[in-house]
């Protein structure tokens, strides 16, 4: 079973990643291989995620899956296959009795990080459960959210820095966010819904990729323990959340500086 020191580490970080969601086989193993090859090259420890269902989308047309078990197939495909751990999100008390067997970190999507029965019922799993904090809630009332999780018999608990409103379409990374919550559990940044602009009237969120590497900068800067990100070979394809997504090809690339950062550090 995945445990916290396995990713947690005092001299590196370790990484989130993968597309939003789940749209074919081929291209999901596709990007977990060479997210895997990326990590094992810079001794990353890397946590393959996808969503294998959006629950959240703004329009009913929206994209929200390719079917819940096909999904699921592909990713304990990349879980097996590739020898990889792997995480997604869950949404009902329900899903994690379903599909908490199979995944290695329970993911608490951002707009259900006070939802206590969920949080209960991921804690018996025993697994790792990452916490991601919502939009609208402050660092310090985290640690609610981080007792409710330990108080069910569960010591094995991450939070998730994704920014906070602003306004009514855009969020803002306060990175005092990242000392302050690590005093509950250790932190992992996500670096690219953090740029998401949401609320846009026509419904498709909105996004600024172009401040993924200062993001990520800062974040390591800071001490987080690890990152999060979303990737795509196509961004302008994905069918969710393409608009802050970076790309494939310049996740390496990225990667390499954060090293650099966090060996300056230690």
């Amino acid at each position: 079973m995945l445990s916290i020191n396995n990713l947690v580490k005092p001299n590196s970080f370790f990484m989130i990643a993968g597309p939003c969601i789940i749209e074919e086989e081929n291209l999901t193993l596709e990007i977990a291989e060479k997210l895997k090859n990326i990590c094992n090259s810079l001794d990353i420890s890397f946590v393959f995620k996808a969503s294998y269902k959006k629950a959240n989308r703004t329009k009913i047309d929206s994209f929200t899956g390719i079917g819940d078990n096909k999904a699921l197939e592909i990713l304990n495909q990349v879980k097996n296959k590739l020898d990889i751990p792997v995480t997604t999100d869950v949404h009902s008390v329900n899903e994690i009795n379903n599909i908490g067997a199979n995944i290695d970190i329970i993911q608490i999507p951002a707009f259900l990080s006070r939802q206590t029965d969920l949080l209960i019922e991921a804690a018996k799993t025993n697994k790792i459960i990452n916490i991601k904090k919502g939009q609208f809630l402050s660092s310090e009332t985290m640690m609610f959210a981080v007792q409710k999780i330990i108080r069910s018999g569960n010591k094995n608990v991450l939070l998730t820095e994704r920014g906070n409103m602003f306004g009514y379409k855009d969020l803002v990374v306060d990175f005092r966010n990242i000392p302050i919550m690590q005093q509950f559990a250790p932190v992992i940044l996500d670096i690219t819904h953090s740029l998401q602009q949401p609320n846009q009237s026509n419904g498709v969120t909105g996004g600024n990729p172009e401040q993924i590497q200062t993001i990520a900068q800062a974040g390591i800067a800071a001490g987080a323990n690890g990152i999060f990100l979303e990737t795509h070979p196509f961004p302008h394809k994905a069918k969710s959340d393409g608009a802050n997504m970076l790309k494939l090809d310049l996740v390496e690339r990225l990667l390499i500086k954060l090293v650099s950062i966090k060996n300056a550090l230690t």
